[in-house]
């Protein structure tokens, strides 16, 4: 099993598992859609800047090795609009979203358990503090999870396979939600959601810092337009009792 690939890697199908080119393919062909509300995800994909990784239902062993080549990649100043896309092996048969939910912060709690670098002091442990978010290797990053069970919000179904987008928070500099680029920016993409998904913003999306919003709400939003209520999957080490 590889680590991080591009684009290329999908056309040496020999090498992979049966059930990842046709996950890509229908990844690609969703997010290269002229229409496709995402202009950062269709302009890293088409022009071949984004990166990939994929796990098996019984292995994610490799995706710790995979996000610290992208975070060393993303160091390098040519990089910083990259994006991560880990594919999923799908389930032998479709789940409903709850159990692509479990799944998705599942994973995060794995990655999170076998991190080697501890959070910064000052980051929030609690995923109820406005200003927690995820972090690996000491980076702070935005997890975003895409399942075949959406069936309303279309932009969240990327194929038949889960799929996770990891993007460094360094990748918003400049697009931050209180400035003035970042609110432009947001607001034309959410638009563009809307006409997608044929549905209102979800309640639970915002911007990072904002004192009314928990972040890890918008990781894994619901295939409706109601707030999430439920407590959040995750752990930090720090946090968990014996």
């Amino acid at each position: 099993m590889r680590a991080l690939m591009t684009k290329e890697d999908f056309n040496k199908k020999a090498d992979l598992p049966e059930w990842l080119p046709e996950s890509y393919a229908t990844f690609h062909q969703t997010v290269t859609d002229k229409t496709f509300p995402c202009y950062f995800g269709m302009s890293g994909e088409l022009r071949g800047e984004l990166r990939y990784a994929y796990i098996s239902q019984d292995d994610w062993s490799n995706l710790p090795a995979a996000l610290l080549d992208f975070l060393k990649l993303f160091k390098d100043p040519d990089h910083k609009r990259h994006g991560l896309f880990v594919f999923v092996e799908p389930f032998e048969r479709e789940g409903d979203l709850e159990e692509y939910r479990r799944q998705f912060w599942d994973i995060l709690q794995y990655l999170h358990d076998i991190d080697e670098v501890e959070w910064p002091s000052d980051r929030p442990r609690n995923p109820n503090h406005y200003l927690w978010d995820f972090h690996f290797d000491g980076e702070p990053i935005f997890v975003f999870g895409n399942a075949p069970a959406y069936k309303q919000r279309k932009t969240r179904d990327l194929g038949q396979s889960m799929v996770l987008g990891f993007q460094p928070r360094r990748i918003f500099e400049g697009l931050k939600g209180t400035e003035k680029d970042g609110i432009m920016s947001r607001e034309k993409v959410r638009q563009r959601v809307e006409v997608w998904d044929q549905l209102p913003k979800h309640p639970d999306i915002s911007h990072f810092g904002d004192p009314t919003h928990n972040e890890w709400k918008q990781f894994f939003i619901g295939d409706d337009a109601e707030p999430i209520t439920t407590k959040c999957p995750f752990t930090h080490k720090e946090m968990k009792t014996i």
